[in-house]
This record gives structure tokens, sequence and C-alpha cells, in this order.
């Protein structure tokens, strides 16, 4: 069956129509074009026309041009729009001019280093020309690594490698830096909040190092759509940038639908769940024949889906390879294999988290299906442009979960279609971050008395704390590294975590086997003692923990249900900063500890799933200390409202607050969290935090301070635009029948009077 069948079969099905809130089709797009600059080397342009491009679209014809003028730029078009282009077309010019020329190539991930990396290997064995391109990331061989130190024109890397195996060992790069040409970052769009600010502070690491050594290369950003790619771009390269946005490239029809799970008890306003809708929907593209992906927000979900359809494929033998899973966790030589058999059409539904939303080549497929709202308006669009072949109809379904921010985004099409994609937010001067990149450079390169780090006004004074630390010791106007440990070894540049705990297969005595990996953040949520793992559909249970070795010990099983933790979080304010009344209530903004543990986790049947039992964690606290601002409700509204009904209505709240922050910050839901005390420790009073889930804060706690009433108000439309009685999941959380909506909405008509 065709995409096109398909979708008419759709729009045919009662059952399937009656929960979709809105179908709406965007037109097919025609391909622009520009032309190669006159100064591009001719052995360049001749290799691609061999490779049937005769022109290059109007955003690469930009891009090549500011490029070979040295021209800093930040190229935005959507997925699949040929910006590789835009980067080796001037790279492989620069060095078929001079042999000497050197390029960086930045990627988020390992995978997709890779992948662009063989795009590069093709054209370059299409000209016959003497470039050396080299992949150089934890797996590249010791063998190979002088060579490609000495001899690589192109190199491929992770931020990762660049801030730990490259930039302390400049000594030996010495050919790059001297030549170093052009630095390419691309999907900068993934470089947001702990992860960028870590990436911001390694280019100016790499910029004092290349200045060091006599050369400033050009930077080439490239971008997925974002609200603000110019303003991250020079906010990462402390360079103005050049904004290049006309995209150029042809685009297929789309089809996108917004499909509300039916309500299942209109008294409670309790709808059938995401996942067994999505499993539904996901089951009739793979009975069509149809190749999709389905994308998940949590690594659970995406098990679950996976046994699910797995279940219905399996042939007598067990085997069930038209169904894979794909998320972080599994061990890469996995990853690649399973992204192989998806661009040789192996595969039918691959099932994943956003670890394929980034431009990793799995071929062209022809429907998406996204398990509950990405979260952000740039990662649906992301996700949608997995699927769909240039002039070829596509379709994207998304099914929304009942939490309150897709119940607003599925119930008000028109703001998704009608806003732009979100900001990235980064903060490279983040206290927590910087501290630890300055010790990074010095150890370096020693800093210069009076030496700013890349125009950083505090420098001095960081240097000062370090030599009263005993970390530099100040010789002859000079700043030496004097501490015995190698900085850039503790500094994880993805999240403030340790090292990933490594996952063993036990189930064969003679033959322990690393099966995955998980950071020491989610382990104890999944991989605590007697959980149930998942890893491509097969169960397994956790036999023992060893947090101190960082190792988790696993047994295959086959069992009737999954399990999932219950985390606890604590908040204590350290430091108010600013405090403002308004109107009824008071806000402000500071410093906080934030304590999280989990204590019990639950016993989830398939299919049905209903509480099967529980069991006790035994695992250590976890702290971070980050910003966060809070509302402190006004005096007497203990004694205006009964206890049960205020502290429901206080869940209801912060319910919401998380869930529709995320709208009005334009962030992933992730980036931040709330809590609620109905008798705050420090304030006295009920009162609601939302803080930064990043160590340090990036600065979203700061602009919801500023936001005034604007969060509250959002709140009360959301109340009454849902039509449950009196509570329900899409508003005010679980607390149906407990008087929490009425009394919220009191309270919040009181507020903003």
């Amino acid at each position: 069956m065709t995409v096109g069948e398909y979708i008419a079969k759709l729009k045919n099905n009662p059952m399937f129509m009656r929960n979709v809130t809105s179908w709406r089709v965007v037109p097919e797009r025609a391909a622009r074009y520009g032309a190669f600059p006159a100064s591009l080397d001719p052995r360049v342009a001749d290799v691609l026309r061999a490779r049937g491009i005769e022109r290059p679209y109007i955003h690469q014809s930009q891009a090549i041009e500011a490029a070979l003028a040295r021209r800093d730029f930040v190229v935005v078009t959507p997925t699949a729009s040929g910006k590789t282009l835009c980067y080796n077309v001037p790279a492989l010019d620069a060095i078929l001019k001079d042999e000497s020329a050197r390029a960086l190539y930045l990627f988020p991930t390992k995978a997709l280093a890779s992948d662009q990396a063989s795009e590069l290997y093709a054209m370059i064995e299409a000209m016959g020309a003497d470039i050396k391109a080299y992949t150089y990331d934890g797996d590249t061989p010791a063998s190979a690594r002088t060579a490609i130190r000495q001899a690589g024109h192109v190199v491929v890397t992770n931020p990762d490698m660049l801030h730990q195996g490259i930039l302390p060992h400049h000594a030996k790069w010495v050919k790059l830096f001297e030549n170093l040409r052009y630095v390419v970052i691309d999907e900068i769009h993934a470089y947001r909040g702990v992860f960028g600010s870590n990436l911001a502070n390694v280019i100016r690491r790499l910029k004092r190092i290349c200045a060091f050594y006599g050369s400033s290369p050009t930077f080439i950003c490239c971008s997925a759509t974002i609200r603000n790619p110019k303003e991250l771009a020079e906010a990462m390269t402390g360079r103005e940038m050049l904004l290049i946005d006309e995209n150029g490239a042809p685009a297929g029809e789309r089809h996108v639908v917004f499909y509300n799970p039916p309500v299942v008890n209109a008294q409670l306003g309790i709808r059938a769940g995401s996942i067994p809708e999505t499993r539904n929907i996901a089951a009739g593209l793979l009975k069509s024949g149809i190749q999709n992906i389905v994308f998940a927000r949590a690594r659970l979900t995406v098990e679950v889906l996976v046994r699910y359809l797995k279940d219905m494929v399996r042939d007598p033998l067990g085997n069930a390879g038209r169904v894979r899973g794909y998320r972080g966790g599994y061990l890469p030589s996995q990853r690649r294999e399973i992204e192989r058999e998806l661009r040789a059409g192996n595969i039918t539904t691959v099932v994943s988290t956003n670890a394929l939303e980034l431009g990793i080549d799995i071929g062209q497929l022809d429907a998406c299906v996204l398990c509950g709202y990405p979260g952000t308006i740039a990662s649906t669009w992301q996700q949608a442009g997995r699927a769909g072949r240039r002039g070829s109809t596509s379709l994207l379904i998304v099914v929304a979960s009942s939490s309150p921010m897709d119940q607003y985004i599925i119930n008000h099409p028109d703001y998704f279609f009608g806003q732009s994609p979100e900001q990235a937010l980064i903060n490279p001067d983040n206290l927590y971050i910087l501290l630890n990149h300055v010790k990074c450079a010095a150890y370096e390169l020693p800093f210069e008395e009076g030496e700013q780090f890349d125009g950083l006004e505090d420098t001095p004074e960081l240097l000062g704390y370090l030599e009263d630390e005993h970390i530099l010791r100040r010789v002859g106007g000079r700043y030496y590294w004097m501490a015995e440990e190698f900085p850039q070894a503790g500094i994880n540049l993805r999240s403030a975590s340790d090292q990933n705990f490594l996952i063993v297969d036990i189930t064969d005595p003679k033959k322990h086997r690393v099966i995955g990996e998980m950071d020491r953040f989610t382990v104890p949520m999944l991989l605590h003692q007697y959980a149930i793992y998942m890893h491509e559909g097969t169960q397994y249970q956790v036999e023992k923990l060893d947090f101190d070795d960082k190792k988790g010990y696993v047994r295959r099983v086959n069992v009737g249900y999954y399990t999932d933790a219950d985390l606890t979080t604590s908040l204590k304010v350290l430091d108010e900063f600013e405090q403002r009344p308004d109107g009824a209530w008071t806000r402000a903004r500071g410093e906080v500890l934030v304590s999280s543990i989990v204590t019990v986790f639950k016993k989830i049947r398939f299919d049905t799933h209903e509480n099967l039992g529980w069991g006790p964690v035994t695992l250590p606290e976890l702290e971070m200390q980050t910003t966060a601002c809070w509302w402190t409700l006004p005096d007497g509204l203990e004694q205006k409202y009964e206890r049960e009904p205020l502290k429901n209505a206080m869940v209801g709240l912060a319910h919401l607050i998380r869930h529709i922050a995320p709208i009005d910050l334009m962030c992933a839901p992730q980036d931040i969290n709330v809590v609620y005390h109905v008798k705050d420790p420090f304030t006295g009073k009920p009162t609601i935090y939302l803080y930064d889930s990043v160590p340090g804060g990036i600065g979203l706690s700061d602009r919801v301070f500023e936001m005034d009433r604007a969060l509250l108000a959002r709140a009360r439309e959301m109340l009454a635009d849902c039509p449950c009685p009196d509570g329900c999941p899409g508003c005010v959380g679980v607390t149906a029948g407990s008087g929490a909506k009425a009394t919220l909405r009191r309270i919040l008509d009181e507020l903003l009077a």
C-alpha cells in the first residue's frame, strides 16, 4: 500500500477521524537554485555535476559564497535540505588550492560524525584528489591517531573529543592549528542548556590555541529551524555571524494530523493512554508495509512499544527484525547496524527517542508517528523531517498524552502552526561551567597576567581564585597549572553527571557481556535492583547495581510486566537575590539546593497497565545547586480554604506551570522543573518553585521571574478551556473529584484580579 492510499484509508475511518483535532496539509515546495561561485575550483564543481548536482540550491550557493569570502555564517534550513554541501564544498576548495589548509568538523554525536565523514570520503574518492579526511573519536585505533595528527586535512570529531583528546595535546596537532581554515559546527540547535554552554567554552579554548599558533579560522554553523539561530551561533563562537535562512530545497506534500485519544471516563476526564493509541496507529502502518518511524519521549516508552510491535510480526522462529528500537544506551555497533538496515529498507518500523532526530542518514521513510508532543515546535518539525522523500507525500501523526502541554497544543493547532520555533538558550558565563574551562585553558596554555579569556572581564578574578586554591601558580607574570590532576577528565560536556554506568548481561554464567550504558541520573529510575530493564523489547531483571564500580548486572527474564520508579524531590533556598511584591502575592528569585531520591518502584502489567505491586529502592540521594524563581501566595489563604482542597489546588497549579512554562519560555520541558510546598520552610507560606534542571542554572527561571503574570493567566485560560467537570490529567493532574479545579479557579481569579 502506498502512503497516499493509506492516508485515504484513514480519512474514511470514522473511528480514527472522531479523535482528530486538526488535519493540515503542508503543500509541496519546488526547488530554487543559485549558482556555483566563479572562484570555485572546477574539480569540485565537476564532481558535484557527476553526482547529479548541476546547480546548488539558493541557500547552498549563498553559504559557499560566504565561506569562500571567509565570512562566519550560520545556515538554517529544514532536515534533508543539503546543508552538508555548505561546508564540504568550501573545505575541499581550500585544500585543493592550498595543500597545507586544514578543516575541523564538529558533530554532536559519533553516529552523525561517522555518517557525514562517509559522504565526504565519497566526494574525495570521486574527485581522485590526495585529500585525507579522518574521523577522530574514542573508537579511532591508536595506530591511526599519529597519521591523523600529522596528515589529516579534514578532522571529523565531536565536542567531547575536542575537549579531552585534541585541545589538551595541541603540541601534537601543530599542523592542524597553524593552518586551520574552517571550523564547522553542525546541528547547533542540539547544543542547548549545559551541553551548549560547555561547547561555547570549548570554542573559546580552541580560538585561544589557534591564536597562539597564528591562525584565525572561519566558523561555519548549521542548524535545523529554531527561533534564534544567529544569536545562538554568535554566543557559541563569539563572532558576528551572517544568517542564511532562505531554503531552496524541494519538499513533497506533508499531511500533519493531530490525534487526541478518546475520553474513556467522562466523570474523571481520563483519556485512553498515548502508548496503546500509538501502538495501534503504528500497527496499522506496519501491517500496510509503510516504512515508518515512531518517536517516544522516554526510553521506557520506546521499549514498551518495541515489545508490543515485535510481538505482532514474530515468525515461527521468534525473529522480529522488521521492528527495531533505537535510543541512547544501545552500544555503538548495534546503533550502526540499525542505521544500515534502515537505509537498506529491511526495517519497516523503528521506535526511537530523539536520538534519531539529528541528521543521520536513515534513508527516506514515508510516515512518522509521535507518541506525545516532543515538547518543542522545533523538535516536532525536526522529527517530522525524518519522513518524506523529496517530491513524495508523507504523513505525520502527533498522538497527544494527557499532560496539559500536549492538550494545549493538540487543541490549539493554530498556536502550533502560527508560532516560530523555540529558542535554544545557553549561558557560557555560568560560573559553574566557566571556572572548569578556565582550568582547562590554563592547563593547555599559561595565562598571561591581564589576559582575558575570550574578552571575559572577570578573568583576573577567576585566575586569582584558582591561585588561592593552589590550582594555578603565578610566576613571572604568567599563571601556570600546578595541580596534579588532568582537569579535562572531570568535566562531562553533556551533563553534570559522572561517567556512565555499564549494563552487563550475566544470563550465561560462562560469558558476561556488556549490552548497554546509562547516565548516572537515570540509573536510580531504571537500573535499581529488581528493576525490569528493557533492551530492544527483551526483558532483563537487574540482579545487582554496583554504584561504586558503576555497573549494573542483569539477567534475561520473560515476565508480563515492566517497572517504573517514583522520584521524590525536595528543595531548599540557599540565597534570595531579589523579591518583588506583585499584587496579592510575592515573587522572588535566588539560588536553591535540589535533592532527589528514588524510594519505591511499581510493577505495571503490559496491555492493561494496572499496578501489580511495589518494592523499595535503596540508593544514595543526588544533589544539585541551581537557580529558581518562586511565587509566595498571600496571607490568609490557609484560613480561606480547607487544607485538602488547598493542597490539591497547589498540586494542580504546580502541574499546570510545569507543563505550560516551556510554551512561553520556548524551551524543552526537561529544561525546568516545578515543586510546591503548602507550608514552605523558607517563606512560611504556600509557595511554588520553578527551577532550572541544570547545575548553576542557564537563565530560564530568571526569564520566568520577569514574565510577571503571563504564566498564571495562561494557567487560568487552560482551566477554563478544559471540558472536564472537576479536574483531569489534562489540567490539574489526577486529582479529579477533589475540588482542586474549582478551588484553583477561585484562587487564580483572586490573584489576577
